[in-house]
């Protein structure tokens, strides 16, 4: 009896079709989740992301909106009617302006880490006041001072005279920029900090030399807060934005939690048109984004933006919530989160104990869309403790005036975090 053409002869042919059906299945799930080529993202369409769009929890509620219009004002600004589909998996992949080949995206390897760190010191006029307006602006292109994959250095933890003399070209504050050119923007890169010692030593070890391979005008602050209440990372946030421009104009604010180093130098820290969520792919997260609408960890926003959201809202105290309010604020707003890459965007945590979630995260994020126009920059109330120009940082040293009925319910009170 003749078999039909398309009925397998041996069970190893059945057994072949399977393991190709695998390599294809696998194939389409690492395509989706983990691309391995950043030229293939569509830099300007908002991506569509089925698998990401599922989200559980009592999270999922407060990070959609209804079509309805809403009138707010910001500060003394005039009434703004917002009438929109506000959609809270909708954000757009872009790049940086540059995605040369022959930058390197593997490990440096250790002959060249003492040259990442050990950067020829600037002559001795760089360190005096420069007519900038006579310099040349500093080209757009800075791809030729960028390693692409550079490593993570946890340990030992150096000291701060060691990085004192390490990076003896800084100028008081933690400030830098370009002696032979002049940059239009100015950064401000702002911590909110509380007992982290080890960990800011090893954030400004390699962040230092990372700001300054990008060509920046910027300054770095740490605004920790005073005391042993519970901590407010929203609110030191907004504290950094008041006190960076009472201090000078800055441009460009860059959000940035203490425990997270960024792999790559091409990962550049300015502000686009739209509000930028910087740390996409996280190490313990696999190198995946959790959610569409996430922007904890690294953000980066300009500073008219800012002002336009009215800052981060007040009421978070304790772990969580802030940034998924500050989401919910930017859609609000007609903008849209901004990311690079998953391939650029990489960042390692610095390992430390983990802290309760603030119970009542939830119930105040739900309540907080009431609230965009009342909570935040213009509800702002702290004291000012010290502020101190050292080399490495401003040093901003805050004490909150009072706290609200919402930091009496949080469980975690008295933690370092």
């Amino acid at each position: 009896m003749l078999m039909p053409p398309w009925c397998p002869i041996t069970p190893y042919k059945g057994i072949f079709i399977l393991v190709l059906a695998f390599v294809f299945l696998e194939y389409l799930f690492n395509t989706f989740s983990d691309p391995k080529d950043a030229l293939f993202f569509n830099t300007t369409r908002i991506p569509k992301h089925g698998r990401e769009s599922r989200l559980n929890g009592p999270l999922a509620k407060t990070l959609l909106f209804k079509n309805k219009t809403n009138n707010y004002t910001i500060g003394n600004n005039s009434i703004v009617t917002a009438t929109k589909n506000y959609s809270y998996m909708s954000y757009i992949v872009t790049e940086p302006p540059f995605l040369k080949r022959y930058v390197n995206n593997s490990s440096i390897s250790s002959t060249v880490l003492d040259s990442v760190f050990t950067i020829e010191s600037e002559n001795s006029s760089n360190s005096k006041p420069v007519n900038s307006t006579a310099l040349p602006l500093c080209p757009d292109d800075v791809s030729s001072n960028l390693r692409g994959r550079l490593p993570i250095v946890r340990s030992p933890v150096p000291s701060v005279e060691q990085l004192e003399g390490r990076f003896a070209w800084l100028r008081p504050g933690g400030h830098w920029l370009p002696g032979h050119c002049r940059v239009l923007k100015r950064v401000a890169v702002v911590i909110p900090y509380r007992c982290r010692g080890e960990h800011l030593l090893v954030f400004l070890q390699h962040m230092h030399p990372f700001l300054r391979r990008q060509q920046l005008d910027y300054t770095v602050f740490v605004v920790e807060q005073d005391g042993d209440g519970p901590f407010n990372r929203a609110m030191l946030m907004n504290i950094g934005y008041t006190e960076a421009l009472n201090m000078s104009h800055f441009d460009c604010f860059i959000f940035h939690d203490i425990d997270l180093l960024p792999e790559d130098d091409r990962n550049l820290y300015t502000c686009p048109e739209q509000p930028r969520h910087m740390s996409v792919a996280v190490d313990i997260f696999k190198y995946r984004l959790p959610y569409p609408a996430i922007f904890g960890g690294v953000s980066a926003i300009s500073t008219e933006h800012f002002k336009l959201l009215n800052g981060f809202s007040n009421s978070f105290w304790g772990w969580g919530g802030e940034d998924d309010d500050m989401s919910n604020r930017i859609r609000f707003h007609h903008l849209h989160i901004s990311r690079y890459p998953l391939t650029i965007a990489r960042y390692t945590m610095l390992t430390h104990k983990k802290d309760k979630p603030s119970p009542n995260r939830y119930d105040v994020l739900k309540q907080g869309q009431k609230l965009f126009d009342k909570d935040g920059l213009n509800s702002l109330k702290y004291k000012l403790v010290l502020r101190k120009l050292k080399l490495l940082y401003t040093w901003i040293l805050v004490a909150f005036v009072s706290i609200s009925q919402n930091a009496s319910r949080v469980l975690n009170t008295g933690m370092c975090l």
